[in-house]
């Protein structure tokens, strides 16, 4: 059972904004409405992305070519699967939504979760870009939060992140074994690249012209860089990255370079599509959450065993 802290002065969210920098936020403050809220959507749905994400590479604990890479994938959902429980427990310290209620909304289809989840992913070639990139462009705006202001998130990406660094790491031999591989193999992974890179850039949202919540989550110290900010680092640190391991970068998004840095336009990205994705209405979305929803229901058991243990 969640229970709400109580003292006799509750900050509004003018007293937040001002104490949000450098201070972190914990249960035992009195937080207003608008921020629990604010912070549990926040936090759940990256709650959400980390166990969506286990279940597009779960398959590839099975499919990896050698004992070697089946071990690493095996670690790696785990891993996974663990961060989603810790945020779960974050967001659930808000005192507005249990994490079974979580739970039960991502397998209802009610709960939210990162774009590039939503499509489907059936090939070996196809795993750096996850492993890699996503894993990657996840780092960048993860390091960010553990200087969030609510106490329990920050705490949590502390362990996320060191693991996430491993993780960023495997996908990287993976990609490097494919690049360096036979002409077929690096053929596959140019392919599975020019599929994959217009979803890898729009992980970090809409433009913040079109952000709806990133103003709030600002002020209040939840967020500490900016849709488009994240994206930039992300684009200088990574386009090299990509080149180096021999893939050629799409004629579309356009790319340039200027100053040093490396701007995409941003209009050339599908928007339409990420809209749907993000009100889980893409075709794609009902065959992942469906996913979820009958292993939900295949575990039932497990959980009302636990439920009629515990009952005196």
């Amino acid at each position: 059972m969640i229970v709400h802290h109580k003292h006799p002065v509750v900050m509004n969210v003018e007293e937040v904004t001002e104490r949000a920098e450098p201070r972190a936020f914990s249960p035992h403050d009195d937080m207003p409405e608008e921020y629990r809220k604010a912070a549990t959507r926040m936090i759940q749905f990256h709650a959400n992305s980390e166990i969506m994400g286990a279940y597009l590479e779960r398959p590839f604990i099975r499919q990896a070519p050698s004992l070697d890479r089946k071990l690493a994938f095996s670690a790696k959902v785990q891993d996974e699967i663990g961060h989603g429980q810790l945020l779960y427990r974050a967001a659930e310290s808000l005192g507005i939504k249990t994490r079974a209620e979580m739970l039960d909304e991502l397998a209802t289809g009610e709960g939210k979760f990162l774009n590039c989840f939503h499509y489907p992913m059936t090939e070996w070639w196809e795993t750096p870009m996850i492993a890699f990139f996503v894993d990657g462009a996840a780092m960048r705006r993860q390091a960010t939060i553990k200087r969030t202001s609510w106490e329990p998130y920050a705490h949590a990406m502390d362990k996320i992140c060191f693991e996430e660094g491993f993780h960023i790491k495997h996908g990287e031999d993976i990609m490097r074994t494919l690049a360096t591989g036979s002409r077929r193999e690096q053929q596959l992974l140019q392919e599975a690249f020019e599929e994959w890179w217009p979803r890898i850039l729009q992980f970090f949202g809409p433009t913040d012209d079109r952000s709806t919540h990133h103003d709030f989550s600002e002020r209040v110290g939840l967020k500490t860089m900016s849709n488009d900010e994240l994206r930039q680092a992300f684009l200088n640190a990574y386009l090299p990255k990509a080149q180096k391991y021999g893939l050629e970068i799409p004629d579309e998004p356009r790319i340039r370079k200027e100053d040093g840095r490396y701007i995409v336009e941003e209009d050339d990205l599908d928007w339409e599509e990420f809209w749907e994705i993000a009100s889980n209405e893409y075709a794609g979305s009902h065959e992942q959450i469906d996913s979820r929803a009958a292993t939900q229901e295949a575990v039932a058991w497990v959980r009302n065993a636990i439920d009629r243990s515990e009952q005196p």
